[in-house]
């Protein structure tokens, strides 16, 4: 087991690589001159080509193109992303704590939609073609397709506003917590749990239900087995939901004014505040690739044959 997680770290370096490349050369893809975004960022009045050259000897971009990326990728791994142009400070003081607030509200939004799937999913599964089965799966379908800006200010117009039971916004004690959370597990959970659904029903046709059933097992003992087996399948979309969430929730803590990454790339974008752009689009994309190898390990240990195909 140890040499697959070997490998399959290994595998995993050079697609960081490229990614990383990539997210470098997001600042050269702007028609203006780097520097020159540097100077408008920070409201210099008047641009000169003194003023120019300086910016670049001073952020090093006087260098050769491979140099800056090996200074910056070097510096990255420090968890050094470089200064904002905007505010002047670096760009970890502020991405930080925007990561840690994004981070508490899809951990603890994963976990809802991770129980709801689970749950909703078997039950479903059990009670396949009948009245629950065909309410809950109707009843998602329409919950999935409400765009979730619409159902954040709906939801904020409702319990915050007219009954005057949670904050509209902001992140001031758990109950800050709970709006937010219920938009992202609703638009999720409905998407999500089909799957759960599927690979019980496929499961539920296997000769080993059918011998467990005979030799007198109870039905919440096949049930168990059924949903281990299924769950094989689910691991990998459950990982990969988390890197999605994270990813995804930028309308979320706009709309709610969540103090998030979000939030934070938002506000980079339109003052084009390229290093904390960059190091947004790093963190997702390690992420993404980081998950992607969590459920491929968690993977081979419930099933060892998948050890073999590295």
């Amino acid at each position: 087991m140890g040499s697959y997680i070997i490998k399959r770290l290994f595998i995993s370096i050079p697609l960081l690589l490229v990614i990383s490349f990539l997210t470098f050369i997001l600042i050269n893809l702007s028609p203006l001159d780097p520097a020159e975004v540097v100077l408008q960022a920070q409201g210099v009045p008047t641009i000169t080509d003194e003023l120019i050259a300086q910016t670049k000897e001073e952020l090093g971009m006087d260098k050769p193109f491979i140099i800056q990326y090996f200074d910056w990728i070097i510096a990255c791994l420090q968890f050094d992303f470089g200064i904002s142009y905007v505010t002047g400070k670096p760009v970890w003081s502020l991405i930080g704590p925007a990561f840690l607030n994004t981070f508490k509200l899809t951990l603890v939004s994963s976990v809802v939609i991770i129980v709801l799937s689970i749950l909703l999913g078997v039950i479903c599964a059990m009670k396949e073609g009948k009245i629950m089965d065909k309410s809950v799966r109707g009843f998602s379908f329409f919950l999935t397709a409400m765009p979730s800006y619409w159902l954040s200010i709906l939801m904020i117009w409702y319990f915050s506003v007219k009954l005057d039971l949670l904050p509209t916004s902001g992140k001031e004690s758990y109950k800050s917590y709970i709006l937010p959370v219920v938009v992202i597990a609703i638009s999720y959970t409905g998407i999500y749990f089909r799957f759960v659904r599927s690979s019980m029903l496929s499961n539920l046709n296997e000769d080993y239900v059918l011998y467990g059933r005979a030799c007198g097992l109870t039905e919440r003992k096949v049930t168990m087995h059924i949903l281990r087996n299924s769950l094989q399948v689910a691991i990998s979309i459950f990982c990969m939901a988390i890197p999605i969430i994270l990813g995804s929730t930028v309308v979320i803590e706009n709309v709610f004014a969540w103090p998030g990454l979000g939030s934070l790339s938002v506000r980079a974008i339109l003052g084009r505040d390229f290093p904390i752009i960059q190091a947004y689009v790093l963190i997702l994309a390690v992420a993404f690739v980081l998950f992607n190898t969590i459920s491929d390990i968690i993977n081979a240990v419930m099933n060892p044959k998948l050890r073999n195909d590295l």
